[in-house]
């Protein structure tokens, strides 16, 4: 049927009053926003890094260090399974990039090989065979066994590394209130992040730049640090550390752990109430809670040393236990560090360490040529549109520049309700869907010439028009639809950009084209009743 009922009406009413309503904030300066009620619709769309400025990086896994890790978990597996069997042996240790061990008697040495490749297990297979594969390498030469950690192995705890540092670099990146960061893979072991906005770009550094691996150890009380110094003398067991703070103080601390970070529930940033100095106040899970109260008991007037990334951030004497499974840090910190520390340990340790490959910071004044470059681009596109359909189709082209204008603003208004992030080819997609947009209208227009030629009222004709247009229109933007929901899939960062653009815009032009321009002819066709109607 042309004419609508009249639940109809009120939905596509509602619909468009909905999409003007979301879309007008874009249009108002962003510091007036702060006076709309909160019951109003007062949010913009994101804008990316290549229009607001922000910060870049590239971040560098050590896989080096990732390979050295393994290895020295392996050492410690393989001492393990030894004792367990009770093969004597000599010079276990990392050779060569594996690890091999002597064993005593020759006749213990296959007893020995079973039990180290009993430590073996499976990983996924390459891409070609798709068969797991072992990540490990047991071999007998004489009385010396090598292991050795197999391509397979490696490839796939570089994956699982890289997949985890993602998620603790998002989690970081998030505590910083940020919009719309983009984090993700370049490479086999670099992360790229884009954060649009942050002012503050060291900040971001300082998050990045650590791997947060924080434990808690016992100051050693064998000697002093200036004496193990001065006599070149480490007692085993111990290790010298230096304080992160200038100028740098040595401790010689326990090198077992008593608490590890991962034990840590939560970290926020507060006050001392004596001092009135920035501290991170920290709590454990019910595990490293126990553990702290044992320590503690066991060690009163000791020191203990909290250790973060191989620094000494703070040195406390344990006055008394501390059974309550929370604590506090201080190190004459300044309130931004406190911050970045409680952020650091809330969001985890990586498990390898990163390095800043390169740094740029992207000033809006990019943002704002690229913005107005799309906004010229997009004028000249609408009054081309305007022009051709107002001089093809009179004014029936009249009511779809009204139904295009509404599209952009509708578009506008779903993308300020997704809190979408809008980059350039995002702008590029608008400027597409403008073009796009009056097709179905050209459709419908041409199949209502031809029931006019042959002959029909204006009714009929129109009727007629719409029935017949409507499977080419959904024929030619559902295939448009497919190919943006892949870029969308297997894109990234602007990629994507451009995919949601183009997809809501399909979305609002057919329901624009079909839906509220036939809605403004039915209207037209009620209140002047034609006798005929020329195209």
């Amino acid at each position: 049927m042309l004419y609508f009922e009249r639940w109809k009406v009120a939905l596509i009413v509602l619909l468009c009053f909905a999409g003007l309503a979301y879309s007008a904030p874009n249009f108002i300066p962003r510091a007036s926003l702060e006076n709309v009620p909160g019951w109003l619709p007062n949010k913009q769309i994101n804008l990316g890094l290549d229009l607001r400025g922000g910060s870049y990086m590239l971040l560098g896994l050590d896989t080096g260090g990732l390979e050295q890790s393994r290895l020295q978990d392996l050492v410690n597996e393989v001492r393990n399974a030894l004792r367990d069997v009770r093969v004597p042996y000599t010079g276990l240790g990392i050779q060569g990039g594996m690890v091999t061990v002597n064993i005593t008697r020759a006749e213990d040495v296959e007893k020995a090989r079973v039990a180290i490749d009993d430590l073996a297990t499976t990983v996924s297979g390459n891409a070609f065979s798709g068969m797991p594969e072992r990540d490990l390498l047991v071999r007998a030469v004489g009385q010396r066994i090598e292991v050795v950690v197999t391509e397979a192995a490696k490839l796939a705890q570089l994956q699982a590394a890289v997949e985890q540092s993602i998620e603790i670099v998002r989690r970081r990146i998030d505590e910083l209130g940020t919009t719309e960061p983009v984090i993700q893979r370049q490479g086999a072991d670099r992360i790229l992040v884009q954060v649009p906005g942050l002012e503050d770009p060291q900040q971001l550094k300082a998050l990045l730049g650590r791997t947060a691996r924080m434990n808690f150890r016992l100051v050693s009380n064998a000697m002093s640090a200036q004496q193990a110094i001065a006599t070149r003398t480490v007692p085993a067991g111990t290790e010298i550390l230096y304080s992160a703070d200038e100028p740098r103080e040595p401790f010689l601390v326990e090198r077992r752990i008593m608490v590890g970070g991962d034990r840590l529930r939560d970290a926020s940033p507060g006050f001392d109430q004596r001092t009135g100095q920035p501290v991170v106040n920290f709590r454990f899970d019910s595990i490293g809670g126990r553990q702290f109260g044992e320590v503690t008991r066991e060690n009163v007037g000791r020191p203990f040393a909290i250790v973060l990334d191989n620094e000494v951030i703070s040195a406390p004497r344990i006055n008394e236990p501390i059974m309550g499974g929370s604590g506090q840090i201080s190190g004459n910190f300044t309130v931004q560090e406190a911050t970045n520390l409680a952020i650091l340990l809330r969001s985890g340790a990586l498990p390898v360490d990163i390095t800043i490959l390169e740094e740029r910071t992207v000033g809006p004044g990019l943002g704002a040529d690229s913005i107005a470059a799309g906004e010229i681009a997009a004028l000249i596109g609408a009054l081309a549109v305007i022009v051709f359909m107002i001089a093809s189709y009179g004014f029936f082209g009249v009511l779809a520049v009204v139904a295009l204008a509404l599209n952009v603003l509708m578009l506008f208004g779903i993308l300020s309700v997704l809190q979408a992030t809008l980059t350039l080819p995002g702008i590029a997609g608008i400027v597409l869907t403008i073009g796009m947009a009056v097709d179905a209208n050209v459709l419908i227009y041409e199949r209502i010439r031809e029931e006019v030629a042959a002959g029909k009222g204006p009714i009929p004709a129109i009727e007629t028009g719409y029935n017949k247009a409507l499977s080419s229109i959904l024929d030619a933007n559902i295939t448009t639809l497919i190919s943006a929901a892949i870029l969308f899939q297997m894109g990234t960062g602007p990629v994507r950009g451009f995919a949601v653009t183009l997809a809501i815009g399909i979305i609002t032009s057919v329901f624009t084209a079909y839906t509220v321009n036939r809605l403004m002819i039915s209207v037209w066709l009620r209140r002047s009743r034609p006798k005929a109607i020329t195209l």
